[in-house]
């Protein structure tokens, strides 16, 4: 089965478990027994513990959130390394090597192959068109590119979707706070009854900060990402315009042509004193 497939699947999945987390709170509690509403004694909670519990039931979707989040972020971190991306000894001695002529076409395919990172495969491309002029090289690199860069920002559209979804977990779980404060005035004539109203209040306050505590540190490391992910961008462009001036029928020409333009731009060499000749055929006198 195809890649895409695979991922449209995945993400079909995450929509569904999604959707169950922003229903069933509200279901369950729909099902509790109303008899049960005018004996609560519930208190506004003043530490993050009381927040925790007093969130009962949608506690669910933030923790599933958190998780996601961390996962994301760890991934995101491995996977973002400099030193995995753009590995510095490879990309300085294969430029080196292929600046100097020292490489040819098929082993510096074989060795991008072999080295298997980001800018490798980048390389690869490019080499493919060895010899070619600089404008087939360089589309090539650019197509190759664009694949590059697809798979590096690849899991930043979960951080995204973290931190749009969680406020809306949130203002979810207002809503339904709301509710039920209203229906307990309603049914219970709670209006002068503080404490019937403080769970339905705890919970639309809570559910808010939940929202907004999930949502903060994801819309942070999606910039943190996003910015990593466009200085690899710019670093590997620059390293591939080396690798295009250095295997381009210009380039090629060019190094071609060099060797015989320094001799012939060489000065002439002053004439040799007289005797030197000798005295260098000779070598140095026997004591």
């Amino acid at each position: 089965m195809a890649p895409s497939s695979y991922r449209s699947r995945w993400i079909g999945l995450c929509a569904f478990a999604a959707s169950l987390l922003c229903v069933a709170p509200a279901l369950l509690a729909q099902e509790a027994p109303a008899a049960a509403a005018p004996a609560i004694e519930q208190q506004m909670p003043t530490n993050i513990i009381e927040m925790v519990e007093s969130l009962g039931l949608w506690a669910l979707p933030f923790a599933v959130l958190s998780l996601v989040l961390l996962w994301s972020s760890v991934e995101r971190f491995v996977m973002l390394r400099r030193g995995r991306v753009v590995p510095k000894p490879f990309v300085q001695r294969f430029l080196n090597l292929v600046e100097t002529g020292e490489l040819e076409r098929e082993e510096a395919l074989q060795v991008c192959e072999e080295n298997g990172s980001p800018i490798a495969e980048l390389f690869s491309h490019g080499v493919r068109k060895w010899g070619k002029s600089s404008v087939e090289v360089e589309q090539a690199i650019i197509d190759g590119g664009e694949r590059q860069v697809a798979g590096l920002r690849s899991n930043l559209r979960v951080l995204n979707a973290i931190y749009t979804v969680g406020p809306l977990f949130g203002l979810l779980g207002t809503v339904w706070g709301m509710l039920m404060s209203f229906e307990r005035i309603a049914n219970a004539g709670a209006m002068g009854n503080s404490q019937q109203l403080a769970a339905g209040i705890a919970l639309a306050l809570v559910t808010t900060a939940a929202g907004l505590a999930v949502a903060i540190p994801a819309i942070l490391l999606y910039l943190y990402f996003a910015g990593r992910v466009d200085a690899l961008v710019m670093e590997m462009d620059g390293l591939s315009q080396r690798l295009v001036a250095a295997i381009s029928a210009e380039g090629l020409a060019d190094r071609a042509a060099r060797p015989r333009r320094a001799v012939r731009e060489a000065p002439a060499a002053p004439p040799a004193p007289a005797g030197h000749a000798a005295a260098v055929a000779a070598g140095p006198k026997k004591r």
